[in-house]
């Protein structure tokens, strides 16, 4: 059989050949990143409208979080979980049972399960693409251009299961002039990391050509306490080579590419009920194993029109990932639980739209495509290896989606918009409930004991208003609707429960927000929300011996969330700035159609549970100093502290995560092209965990995988 690298690189030649015969076609290449200003405050320009071009986060109506490839490298950040205290109300962490695994929370919505099946509340796109499923979005990630945090829903521009929001990162594109970015560091672990670089021409101005390769080797943070060992190493190399072709003014074609590859140990996991819960304890039996490899092609044209002024743009993109992985679960001495489970995803996805201007009417217009085949199983060794189970489940998925959004300048000062996005999915699934000799994992076959297929459809309209008295100013009120299909549990342990399907979920999201500019000395954000879900999707998880846990997924309530946030940046003297960040949200039950707590009936005891991954407050800041130190050298001197109140984890409030405030500081001397950083993250050595899953092994016993802690690195590099 054609092996995934093979399929994606014919797929992208294919489709890398129909979009340059039909010119009609085009892509946005215009990334994130930031207008520099020696005067004051830099303009951070970002993608999120899917205009022509990219434009001010300041004139975009939405509450946006954007990082610079300046801020992104003065934080050293290695993954998008670097930015998760920094972000208001936001949290981009892993569910831990198994490594890359994503699970992101924004103004409390998000998802609670490793389970592939489960579509997150927050997308993650690179390069313009979707991520279909949460595995593999967690690994090392280098090379970018800027992130885009996206708050509230963008189901009209980004579709299906951004009910939450959505997170963008793009890869740098190639140029046309020589460029080289090369870096290498050492950090406490010992952790080494290398990557490099290198663009160019490679015909004129007509073809240029990028190839950025990343290499990590991390041995390992923590000590296992079972034989003495470091556990949590891991060894990832990504290779990622792009073309872009640019034969006259109005087409721009990009072609990119990505091999990933990482092996290493399993979630490296803290059991409560051997240590206490700000402890770095480990004691494993089973150091557990992660072996992923993932492929990606992406095409992306760009065609300017006379039709409105006008750019058509097309991504289309091939992605897919093998993820085989090994947990200890009871994270003991004893072999209670030990885990493995193993997906592998192939999916298909083409956006075509058309963003242009009539008169006073800014329109955006598309049509979205979406495809993917996903498999998975897992095993569980339980009982002192006396008894083991096998589960799991193949779905294969179509979506399609038509959008429209118009911006009507009414005046100089007054813009109305009106927008809406209709999809509709249908998922087919074989599933195979939890049980002996249920699936061989190896061969990634089970004997399907459940089959069914459905289908959902959603219209989200949105309707915005933004006033501009002035230059500086602009105020914005919208409402949106988001729409989240339903699905299926992959992870089902009763046999005589249907694993699905449960229903879509529903919201309504309004949104106000003030954005003002003090000339270039501050820039102020603020926005408040309301949210109301109906039929939340919820994930109810109980201690069963001796499976360890059962999960059923189903529409649990209704629920409503408020809040209010705001971002400062702040640059009073030449070299200093001061950023500052700070996020309240609130949320309840309106209406609870499931037992919650297992006590027997809903009642006020329900009715008084806290709403998971919830933190009521968080907030921080920065403080950047940059000055010449000598005869051509530079530093800059960075403190960053960020705080995130505690949250339960769980529906039935039997976990809590941590109140954790992350420090960092980084100081950078730079000489011509030459660069050396001495940093350090979570200063305060912070216990954090993203699961507090209650276990029955014994009391007090949880599954709890751990972050690392206090960490020391130095950084050479060397940019042309």
């Amino acid at each position: 059989m054609m092996s995934s690298y093979c399929k994606i690189l014919l797929a992208t030649a294919s489709l890398a050949a129909v979009t340059v015969a039909a010119p009609a076609m085009a892509q946005e290449t215009v990334g994130q990143g930031a207008v520099q200003n020696d005067d004051g405050l830099t303009d951070i320009v970002v993608t999120a409208t899917k205009r022509g071009a990219a434009q001010n986060v300041q004139n975009v109506p939405i509450a946006i979080t954007a990082f610079g490839v300046n801020e992104l490298d003065s934080i050293h950040a290695r993954s998008i979980a670097s930015v998760s205290y920094a972000v208001p109300n936001a949290s981009f962490e892993s569910p831990g049972t198994t490594p890359g695994y994503a699970n992101f929370t924004i103004r409390g919505l998000g998802i609670n399960s490793s389970i592939p099946s489960i579509d997150p509340t927050v997308g993650v796109f690179v390069d313009g693409v979707y991520l279909g499923v949460s595995a593999g979005v967690l690994f090392d990630t280098f090379d970018l251009e800027g992130v885009e945090i996206l708050r509230g829903p963008q189901g009209l521009l980004f579709g299906r299961n951004v009910t939450g929001g959505a997170v963008l990162l793009r890869t740098t594109t190639p140029s046309n002039r020589f460029r080289m970015d090369a870096r290498a560091s050492l950090a406490t672990g010992l952790e080494k990391r290398a990557s490099i670089s290198v663009s160019g021409p490679l015909a004129g101005d007509v073809l240029s050509g990028k190839i950025a390769v990343y290499y990590n080797d991390d041995n390992g943070w923590f000590k296992n306490d079972f034989d003495g060992k470091k556990i949590g190493g891991s060894e990832t190399l990504i290779v990622r080579p792009a073309l872009r072709y640019q034969p006259n003014d109005g087409v721009d074609l990009v072609l990119r590419y990505e091999h990933g590859r990482m092996r290493g140990d399993g979630a490296v996991s803290s059991n409560h009920g051997l240590y206490p819960r700000d402890s770095f304890g480990v004691n494993q039996n089973y150091v557990g194993f992660i072996k992923a490899d993932w492929d990606q092609g992406v095409s992306e044209l760009n065609v300017d029109t006379g039709f409105g002024d006008g750019k058509i743009t097309n991504i289309a993109a091939v992605r897919a990932i093998d993820n085989d992985a090994g947990t200890d679960i009871d994270a003991s001495p004893a072999t209670a639980l030990h885990a493995r489970n193993k997906i592998k995803q192939w999916q298909f996805s083409n956006e075509l739209r058309y963003a242009g201007t009539f008169g006073d009417v800014d329109v955006t217009t598309g049509l979205f495509y979406f495809y993917q085949d996903l498999q998975y199983a897992e095993q569980r060794l339980l009982s002192g290896g006396a008894l083991t189970v096998s589960g799991g489940g193949r779905q294969k998925q179509h979506t399609g989606g038509v959008f429209a959004n118009l911006d009507w300048h009414v005046s100089d000062m007054l813009t109305l918009s009106a927008g809406a996005r209709y999809s509709a999915e249908e998922k087919a699934v074989r599933v195979r409930s939890i049980g002996v000799a249920g699936c061989d994992l190896d061969a990634l076959r089970c004997s399907f004991n459940f089959t069914d297929k459905h289908s959902w459809r959603g219209f989200t309209p949105r309707l915005g208003v933004q006033f501009k008295p002035n230059d500086d100013t602009m105020l914005y009120a919208s409402f949106a609707q988001g729409f989240r299909s339903g699905g299926y549990n992959f992870r089902n342990l009763n046999p005589n429960v249907n694993p699905g399907p449960f229903n879509q979920e529903r919201q309504n999201a309004y949104e106000v927000g003030l954005k003002q500019e003090f000339g270039r000395i501050a820039r102020v954000n603020i926005a408040g929300f309301y949210n109301k879900i109906k039929g939340a999707q919820r994930e109810f998880q109980a201690p069963f011996p001796p499976f360890g846990n059962f999960q059923i997924i189903t529409n649990a309530a209704d629920v409503s969330i408020r809040g209010i946030e705001g971002e400062l940046l702040f640059k009073p003297a030449r070299g200093l700035t001061v950023s500052g960040q700070f996020g309240y949200s609130k949320g309840k039950y309106d209406n609870i159609r499931f037992d919650l707590n297992a006590d027997g009936a809903i009642n006020k005891a329900d009715y008084a549970l806290k709403l998971p991954r919830l933190s009521p407050w968080s907030y921080g800041g920065s403080i950047t100093y940059a000055t010449a130190v000598g005869d051509g050298f530079d530093a800059e001197a960075r403190v960053g502290a960020n705080h995130r109140d505690a949250s339960f984890f769980n529906d039935q409030n039997t976990g809590l995560l941590p109140a954790a405030t992350m420090v960092d500081a980084n100081l950078s001397i730079t000489h011509g092209r030459a660069k050396v950083s001495f940093y350090g993250n979570n200063l305060l050595n912070e216990v954090t965990f993203a699961i507090e899953s209650p276990l029955p092994f014994f009391p007090g016993s949880t599954f709890s995988p751990l972050n690392k802690g206090r960490t020391y690195g130095i950084e050479l590099s060397y940019k042309i």
